[in-house]
């Protein structure tokens, strides 16, 4: 059996004003500003392109990348993933950040109906853009101030190419903890420096092949536990790849020197998990805990060697200053991972039927990301920074987002979960109009549920068309 709600904190719905939210905050220790209702002026203020920023972008709401489950087997674009891209046009957030994880070659596929960008697929690649481009033109009226990037991702240790229940791992050094977890007993799944080399010119040739279809900037992601976020953390790898800082960070400065001799003009952005933990499990009774571990932690990119469970952001800090001295300037800032602790990444009360009960309350989970990323724009205020976790604020987002973006601690607002269930939110509130309650994300987590269990990416509870969907009633099994 999955587990079921944690009722053990106070529901979202309790909350029924901007004080009762700030106090929730402040009961946690975490001070938020909150508006008493939000505004569509400060939501709605564009940004003006200039260096490292092809285009202005035209609010402050983005589309944040989620991995699809739906693609074709050989990486093509299918109907219901021209659809959720449409849905994304439509939207009215002027910052689309990749749609959805697509990897530079099929190893690296997290599931074996991933997009793949290749020879082969960038023409439907193109043509996918092209139908979120004319979505928002229809809705919106222009596209002067769209910015439409792509993600690149080798899913690394999390590689399932060919079959939905089997894991292909590459990975960037072995983990003392991960390894036992996710089956790695040998060293057989480490890339070699050669073959990391090689991987390397396979991403810079997927950055040109985007170009190519008309994507505006490429994300060269390091988050999650996948492989680009591996190599921050990979200090017992030998060779030019891991150990030093500046070792580890390699593999980010030589694509971004190959994008740049290949694909000039090709915009470049990072999505980067700002900080990470031990990984967690279930213990006896549902609620997450850490792994048991004695001694130095080293394994965690910006948490503290000592503690894995308090952030350290100094090696993270300094990520941001070596892309700032890269001229990148669009960063999404997210944390963790949804493998191996997913209340820090993605808050929820209701786990995924793989996961664990919250072991704190989400909202605290959602200050911990929000105040992070505001020490991140502090120390970096020339960076366009993109924030994650808003989805579990539900009725409260806007206002939450807002008062933010008011107070300079972040300059976009990212949406991943909420618009597969609401791909409106922007649109309805920068004109001002009520939020639709009943298609708020209640993040019930079956649009994760749903595809670690082999079936379509979708929002099953709240979306009609999945409603509908001949995967629904093999979910409710």
């Amino acid at each position: 059996m999955p587990p079921q709600p944690s009722f053990r904190f106070p529901k979202l719905a309790t909350v029924k004003s901007a004080e009762d939210l700030r106090r929730r905050f402040a009961e946690w220790g975490h001070p938020l500003p909150v508006d008493d209702t939000p505004c569509p002026e400060t939501l709605g203020r564009s940004i003006p392109a200039g260096i490292g920023l092809p285009k202005p972008i035209g609010n402050r709401f983005a589309i944040l990348p989620m991995e699809g489950w739906d693609g074709s087997a050989d990486g093509r674009p299918t109907e219901l993933v021209r659809r959720r891209w449409r849905r994304f046009g439509s939207s009215g957030a002027k910052l689309i950040w990749g749609g959805e994880a697509v990897a530079v070659r099929p190893d690296g596929r997290a599931n074996p109906h991933q997009l793949v960008l290749s020879e082969t697929t960038v023409s439907e690649l193109a043509s996918l853009r092209e139908e979120l481009v004319k979505a928002h033109r229809q809705q919106h009226g222009h596209d002067n101030d769209l910015l439409v990037g792509l993600q690149l991702t080798h899913s690394g240790r999390f590689a399932r190419p060919n079959d939905k229940t089997r894991l292909e791992p590459r990975i960037a050094y072995r983990h003392p903890l991960l390894d036992a977890r996710f089956g790695i007993t040998d060293d057989r799944a480490v890339l070699t420096d050669t073959e990391v080399d090689d991987l390397v010119v396979d991403m810079i040739a997927a950055a040109v092949r985007a170009q190519r279809a008309g994507f505006d900037f490429v994300d060269l992601k390091h988050c999650h536990g996948y492989l680009g976020h591996e190599f921050l953390s990979a200090v017992t790898r030998p060779g030019r790849y891991g150990g030093s800082f500046v070792n580890r960070t390699r593999f980010l400065t030589e694509l971004v020197a190959g994008i740049r001799r290949d694909a000039p003009g090709l915009a470049i952005g990072v999505r980067l998990s700002l900080f990470d933990s031990f990984p967690f499990q279930k213990g006896p009774d549902g609620i997450g805990v850490p792994t048991p571990w004695s001694g130095a932690y080293p394994f965690a990119f910006g948490a503290r060697p000592d503690n894995a469970l308090e952030m350290d952001l100094t090696e993270p800090l300094a990520f941001l200053r070596l892309l700032e001295s890269l001229g990148i300037r669009l960063v999404c800032l997210t944390a963790a991972s949804p493998y191996y602790n997913p209340h820090l990444q993605r808050p929820a009360m209701t786990p995924p039927s793989d996961g664990y009960l919250p072991p704190e309350d989400p909202l605290a989970g959602v200050a911990r990301q929000i105040e992070a990323v505001a020490r991140a724009k502090a120390q970096h205020p020339n960076l366009i920074v993109v924030g994650s976790a808003y989805t579990y604020l539900q009725e409260w987002l806007p206002a939450v987002a807002s008062a933010q973006i008011k107070a300079g601690h972040v300059d976009v607002v990212g949406l991943g979960r909420m618009v597969l269930s609401y791909p409106e939110l922007p649109s309805d509130v920068l004109s001002g109009r009520p939020l639709q309650r009943r298609q708020i994300c209640r993040t019930f987590s079956e649009c994760t549920t749903g595809p670690r269990n082999g079936l379509v990416s979708g929002c099953f509870p709240l979306d009609e068309f999945y409603k509908n969907h001949p995967d629904a009633a093999r979910l409710k099994g």
